[in-house]
């Protein structure tokens, strides 16, 4: 049997046991999936790695990855710095709160929402462009950006490699700014750590809320939010139990914990004030 053979005779069950592992509890059972789809029920968030470096062509790849992402109108609005010195790296981790694992990941990827680059053709070549200062066009940069980062995360995953999203590149966005070198009109969105997962401090597939609180049908309904709120707050305990993990009281409260107001923002509640210093004028 050849090995793609063995992969798609083994996916099935692979994706049941993902799925598992995902819900923690009684869901669909997968049936039309291949390789794709368990590579992204496999996803989880690597924060430790080895020191091997990635392969030669491996960030070309990943671009080229994210660049085969879709794109608004394909203004492509988006742009990514790698970061591999390791000073850079650094002060990168300290700016997004002291996170090790910047410091540590052999690929540190800044991800940014990019109209300086359709700014600079508008000036060039004395085309109008006050589009770009309306929410819509930051909007649509920072959704593009998100778009092509998780292809590139997919590939990643798909080739062997581990990788956790900063939002942390936003408590202190014109410091970032400063140290990528960015033009006006661009703001970095998050960072992405790459690099082969440590199998000494494997992660976990971290179990999700339960699709009856995230699909609607139709139209929105939130009548199953409060069984499904509870069902995902004991999911949770036990995960937390399970990984040795202290639990912050329930999944709820936590999360709700973390937008109690500007003071649990981490810096981000400036980001209006700090686009506006990046030279974005938006509307």
């Amino acid at each position: 049997m050849s090995k793609d053979s063995l992969i798609r005779a083994s996916t099935p069950g692979a994706a049941q046991d993902l799925v598992q592992a995902r819900y923690q509890q009684a869901a669909f059972i997968p049936d039309d999936v291949n390789a794709t789809i368990v590579t992204l029920f496999s996803h989880r968030s690597v924060r430790a790695y080895t020191s091997d470096a990635l392969k030669p062509g491996a960030l070309e790849l990943l671009v080229a990855a994210a660049q085969s992402a879709s794109t608004s109108s394909n203004l492509q609005t988006w742009s990514v710095v790698a970061v591999q010195d390791a000073a850079r790296k650094d002060r990168l981790a300290q700016l997004a709160g002291n996170q090790e694992h910047i410091r540590r990941c052999p690929l540190f990827l800044v991800w940014v929402a990019d109209l300086a680059r359709l700014k600079s053709l508008g000036i060039k070549h004395g085309v109008a462009h006050e589009g770009l200062t309306y929410m819509e066009a930051f909007l649509v940069a920072a959704i593009d950006s998100a778009l092509a980062a998780q292809n590139a995360a997919v590939a990643a995953e798909s080739m062997g490699l581990g990788v956790v999203y900063i939002g942390g590149m936003r408590n202190h966005p014109e410091e970032v700014a400063k140290e990528l070198g960015l033009p006006h009109y661009a703001f970095a969105t998050f960072g992405m750590c790459i690099g082969y997962p440590d199998p000494l401090k494997p992660a976990s597939v971290k179990p999700r809320l339960p699709q009856a609180a995230v699909l609607h049908k139709e139209q929105y309904d939130a009548s199953a939010l409060e069984a499904a709120a509870q069902s995902y707050n004991a999911t949770m305990a036990e995960f937390y139990k399970t990984q040795g993990m202290k639990n912050a009281g329930p999944w709820d409260l936590h999360s709700l914990n973390r937008l109690r107001g500007p003071e649990a923002l981490t810096g981000r509640h400036r980001l209006v004030e700090a686009l506006n210093n990046l030279g974005f004028e938006l509307r």
